[in-house]
């Protein structure tokens, strides 16, 4: 018997939320095959609040990679709500795309991009090891430091 994603987050001291809605005309996760497509989940807590700030200007890098790791466990709630929620339903974590509001001058997005890469390798570890792009952004929706999107490889099984 496999662990849950949620019980494996317990065990990390992560509460995970329920997913977030589209609020445009897009939806949250397409499924092709094996292959999970999650949309941009931004650095909004449980709470409903949103870690907003720009990197080298108003947000501390230690700000940024909580804002990361926020992002991701509303990417793994993505995950849960499209699988059965084990983690040995996801065969791999195959990219991340980390999007970090920042000034012109921030250099340390790969950093701040850690607080996501770390957090899949805790929650599926060796199958959380991923591609991943840390990309500047001027702004990004509702004034977010962090977005995160991901794709996803699932079992045979599970598709």
């Amino acid at each position: 018997m496999s662990i849950s994603i949620i019980e494996k987050l317990k065990t990390l001291g992560i509460e995970l939320p329920a997913p977030t809605a589209p609020v445009a005309s897009y939806v949250s996760v397409t499924q092709a095959n094996n292959l999970l497509f999650i949309s941009g989940q931004i650095s909004k807590a449980p709470n409903s609040e949103v870690l907003a700030g720009t990197l080298g200007r108003d947000c501390a890098d230690e700000q940024g990679t909580e804002a990361a790791r926020i992002a991701t466990i509303n990417v793994l709630a993505q995950i849960v709500a499209h699988t059965d929620g084990l983690v040995s339903s996801v065969r791999r974590v195959l990219k991340l795309g980390v999007y970090i509001a920042a000034t012109h001058e921030f250099k340390d997005h790969s950093q701040i991009a850690n607080g996501a890469s770390d957090l899949m390798v805790a929650v599926f570890g060796d199958a959380g090891k991923h591609a991943r792009a840390a990309l500047g952004m001027s702004s990004l929706p509702a004034g977010a430091a962090v977005e995160v999107d991901a794709i996803v490889e699932l079992e045979e099984s599970r598709c």
